[in-house]
């Protein structure tokens, strides 16, 4: 079966009589074209079933109107709502988004930016991966003109802007909230400290110690993964203590319900004996037999105002070199993990 020729703008010139250039013009809208001929060529070149080059028009312009989002992994909640954030955001303008994995490996992540460079990207949005150090490979979006905004995680490149919670904050109120509720074993399980945001919240959670004058124990800190699994294996290891912690503050919500089963299969009570406080109010938090207290990253916040800082780079007269730091205030969700309290005043109304 012969190929269907695809329909050019000679095609459309010549059912109308008039140049190809005038009908360029027209589909391009502009303003020397009277509105009655676009009109009649838009018409005409759908009749035809006429489709744009797309790229080219885009090269033609300088703009492709699609920009990336680099993140560790698109099946974490917190990731999928800050994409959900930047589109609803950008979409209004024009813009469409590519999403691309790096699956924690900067190799992966420095893949994904030359393949998104290589699509003529208009920016790139990116949350970095645990294992990067060095600022060689995003020098790159940088000598490309392309403006590059961090969310979540970061590193410190000059000229990049960045939309990140403050992780000490939330380290500091998460522990309070312990000590408020009578604990005064803490343990804490950290998370990858290579990460800035980790770091953060094991210094938080420091300085809500010292300053309720509890003596800092670093038995009680281990340092897990973003997996269920590693919170169990924590609360083993911890048990292995003569002198139980009456608490734990977990970096991850993941490691923090790892931690909640663990405890359950050992038959302790949740929060009577030991307390237990999250961080990143995953949507499964609230829906356990105990809900979860957590600490809430406002992703779908941090993804629109990572995108209205990019749209401000944009249209600053193609300054790409402009640098915002935006830094998010997180909140605390108080739940019956770590509520006692209610719990006690729930117990002395019996």
């Amino acid at each position: 079966m012969k190929k269907r020729e695809k329909v050019t703008i000679y095609d459309i010139s010549k059912k109308l009589n008039i140049s190809a250039a005038t009908v360029s013009r027209a589909l391009n809208d502009n303003p020397k074209i009277s509105k009655k001929t676009k009109e009649l060529v838009a018409k005409t070149a759908a009749e035809m079933n006429y489709k744009q080059n797309r790229l080219a028009l885009a090269l033609k312009k300088g703009r492709t109107n699609n920009v990336g989002i680099i993140v560790p992994y698109i099946d974490r909640s917190f990731f999928s709502s800050v994409i959900r954030g930047i589109e609803e955001e950008l979409t209004p303008h024009g813009y469409h988004v590519i999403i691309a994995q790096s699956h924690e490996e900067v190799a992966n992540e420095m893949e994904q930016i030359n393949a998104l460079l290589n699509t003529q990207i208009d920016g790139i949005f990116m949350s970095v991966s645990k294992t990067t150090q060095s600022a060689d490979h995003i020098q790159k979006v940088l000598d490309e003109k392309v403006p590059l905004v961090f969310f979540d995680r970061k590193i410190e490149v000059k000229g990049v802007s960045s939309v990140v919670l403050d992780d000490f904050k939330g380290g500091f109120m998460a522990t309070s909230h312990l000590i408020r509720e009578g604990c005064k074993r803490i343990a804490h399980l950290s998370g990858d400290v290579n990460l800035e945001i980790y770091r953060n919240r094991y210094e938080g959670y420091k300085a809500a110690l010292k300053e309720h004058k509890i003596p800092f124990n670093p038995s009680y800190v281990l340092q897990t993964s973003s997996k269920i699994e590693s919170g169990a294996q924590a609360v083993e290891d911890l048990w292995q203590l003569e002198e139980k912690p009456d608490a734990i503050f977990a970096a991850g919500d993941y490691a923090a319900l790892g931690a909640i089963q663990e405890l359950k299969n050992r038959k302790i009570n949740i929060p009577q004996e030991v307390s237990v406080v999250g961080f990143s109010n995953e949507p499964f938090t609230k829906y356990l037999e105990s809900p979860m207290t957590s600490v809430d990253q406002t992703p779908h916040l941090m993804g629109k105002i990572a995108a209205q800082v990019f749209l401000e780079q944009v249209n600053e007269s193609q300054n790409y070199s402009i640098e915002k730091k935006v830094v998010l205030d997180p909140e605390l969700f108080v739940r019956d993990s770590s509520n006692r309290t209610t719990l006690n005043l729930q117990n002395a109304a019996i």
